[in-house]
This record gives C-alpha cells, structure tokens and sequence, in this order.
C-alpha cells in the first residue's frame, strides 16, 4: 500500500466517521412528535428488519464474487427450524453452529 492510498484510505475512515456521527446527531434533533407517530415508528421497525435481513442473506450466500452453497446456508435452515420451533435465541445460534461445524467436518458443503 503506498502512501498516497494510506492517506486515502484514512480520510475515507474520517469522513465516514463524521457521516455517522452527523446522522447520529441529527437523530437527537428530530422532534419527538414527530418520532411518535405510529407511520413513522411502523416504517423504522420495518427498515431495521429489512436491513437485517439483507445483511444475514449478503453474508450467508455470497462468498468470493459469486452466490456459493456452503455449510452457511445450512446452519442458516437450521436457525429458522429452530426459530420456528420458538427455541432460546442462545439455542437457534448454537445449533446453527453446530451444524455448520458437522456439515464442515464431514467434508460436505465446505
């Protein structure tokens, strides 16, 4: 890495960190009517929900540049039983774990 894209690569880190910290202060300053209305409070649930999702599905199955079917994949099937069967989060992540481990340790979908 050269020198010119450490510099870069710092003030991109920087004027990240002030968009997040100017998004957080502005979060402050909205007025609390307006936080109260149940459109808004429906809409943030939702957003939050969406965002969470896309993020588990990015991780879960891309890999390398291209969609990949893995233990990941697995371990995430095994999560939702579990949720669906209203386990204890700590037991959906553990058993999701385990899993992933067993279809990796067996050699399969690794």
């Amino acid at each position: 890495m050269t020198p010119l894209d450490r510099t870069a690569a710092w003030l991109a880190v920087l004027a990240s960190s002030a968009l997040v910290y100017a998004t957080k202060l502005a979060g402050h300053l909205v007025p609390r009517r307006l936080l109260d209305n149940p459109r808004i409070t429906r809409t943030a649930a939702l957003v939050t929900v969406a965002l969470l999702a896309a993020l588990v599905a990015v991780q879960t199955a891309t890999g390398a540049g291209s969609v990949q079917w893995d233990a990941r994949l697995a371990a995430l099937a095994v999560a939702a039983v579990a949720l669906v069967l209203r386990a204890p989060f700590i037991v959906v992540v553990v058993l999701a774990a385990v899993g992933a481990a067993v279809l990796r340790g067996l050699g399969w979908m690794s």
